[in-house]
C-alpha cells in the first residue's frame, strides 16, 4: 500500500512529537506545523489526513479548517481540551470529520486515525478511483453520485463534500423517499453508536449539505426534513447508471 501522509497542526511541542513518534512507529509519512499559518503553507493535496489542534495561538483550529476546506475534503479530526457537546458542534460545523479531547489516549488515537483513513481512501478513491468518472452513477433530481468513490455533480458542476456529507447524501440517494431518523443516519454514516445529543452532530451535516447542493438552502428541494421523524432525498424519477 502506498505511504500515507498525516500533517499534525499542534502548538505543543510535547505533544506534537508524541504524536508524530507514535504515528511514524505506525508506518505513516508525518508532516509538523506548529501553527495554523504553518499549516496552511504545509499542506499539499498528497495529505491524507490533518490532525489539527483547536486552540492555538493567532490562527486558530477553527480557521485553518475552513481554509482547507474551500479546496480540499481531506479528514480532519480535530485535537481539543474543551470536550462540551457544543464544542464539539462548532468544529463540525467547521467541516471537521472527528473530534478527541485532551487528554487522550494514543491507542484511541491511532484508531480514529486508521477509521477515518479507511473510510477516506474508500468514499474519496483517490489515485485510480479518482479518475473513474464513469463508474456506476445514482442521478436524480439534477445531482449525480458516483458510488466508488466521493464525486458529486449538482446540476453538471462538482463538488466538493466532506466524507461524513457524501455519506449521508450516498445513503439517502441509495433509497429515495424513505425517511432516515437521525440514529439510522448516524449509526451507518458514523459508525458510531447513537446517543440523543448526536441528533445536532447530523442536524450540522445536513444544513452543510444543502449549503453545497440545494440552489437555495433555506428552502430545499432535495435534502428535506420530515420534522419528527428524519430526513429524505426527493426522487424524480432518475435510476442508477453503469
Amino acid at each position: 500500500m502506498e505511504e500515507q501522509t498525516i500533517l499534525i497542526v499542534e502548538d505543543d511541542p510535547d505533544i506534537r512529537d508524541g504524536v508524530r513518534i507514535l504515528l511514524a512507529g505506525e508506518g505513516y509519512r508525518v508532516l509538523e506545523a506548529e501553527n495554523g499559518v504553518k499549516a496552511l503553507q504545509t499542506f499539499t493535496p498528497d495529505v491524507d489526513l490533518v490532525i489539527l489542534d483547536v486552540m492555538m495561538p493567532g490562527m486558530s483550529g477553527l480557521r485553518v479548517c475552513e481554509e482547507l476546506r474551500k479546496t480540499s475534503t481531506v479528514p480532519i479530526l480535530f485535537l481539543t481540551a474543551k470536550s462540551q457537546e457544543s464544542d464539539k458542534l462548532v468544529g463540525l460545523t467547521a467541516g471537521g470529520d472527528d473530534y478527541l479531547a485532551k487528554p487522550f489516549s494514543f491507542v484511541e488515537l491511532s484508531a480514529r486515525v486508521r477509521a477515518l483513513l479507511r473510510r477516506y481512501t474508500v468514499y474519496q478513491g483517490k489515485g485510480a478511483a479518482a479518475a473513474r468518472p464513469e463508474g456506476r452513477m445514482l442521478c436524480s433530481h439534477g445531482v449525480k453520485l458516483a458510488l466508488d468513490c466521493n464525486r458529486v455533480w449538482v446540476d453538471g458542476q462538482e463538488v466538493n463534500l466532506t466524507e461524513k456529507e457524501y455519506g449521508i447524501l450516498r445513503l439517502l440517494m441509495r433509497d429515495p423517499e424513505r425517511i432516515f431518523p437521525a440514529q439510522i443516519l448516524y449509526e451507518t454514516v458514523w459508525h458510531e453508536p447513537y446517543y440523543y445529543t448526536a441528533n445536532g452532530t447530523v442536524m450540522v451535516h445536513i444544513r452543510n449539505l444543502r449549503l453545497k447542493i440545494e440552489a437555495d438552502p433555506q428552502n430545499p428541494r432535495r435534502v428535506l426534513t420530515v420534522w419528527g421523524k428524519g430526513y429524505h432525498f426527493v426522487h424524480d424519477g432518475g435510476s442508477a447508471d453503469g
